[in-house]
């Protein structure tokens, strides 16, 4: 029996995702901005735990994910162009 290897689609390219979770980490505190963050990447790593990803997969998603919260939130609270 062969195994499949199971590919994700780049949860970084989820830019209405991605601009959810950073539009509402902008309405929070610092403090629980970075709470909030850390408990949705917590979430896809789950998912994608219960997917059978594997982990160095995860990991991989999760850093790009984090980078393009960050990134936006910087991006909107800085009055950026979109």
């Amino acid at each position: 029996m062969t195994t499949a290897t199971i590919i994700p689609f780049p949860l970084a390219y989820r830019r209405s995702m991605i601009l959810r979770q950073a539009r509402y980490a902008a309405m929070l505190s610092p403090a629980a901005a970075e709470r909030h963050i850390r408990q949705q990447l917590k979430v896809q790593a789950q998912a994608m735990r219960r997917r059978g990803i594997d982990e160095r997969v995860i990991a991989r998603e999760i850093d790009c994910l984090e980078t393009s919260i960050r990134a936006t939130l910087l991006r909107d609270v800085s009055g950026g162009v979109r």
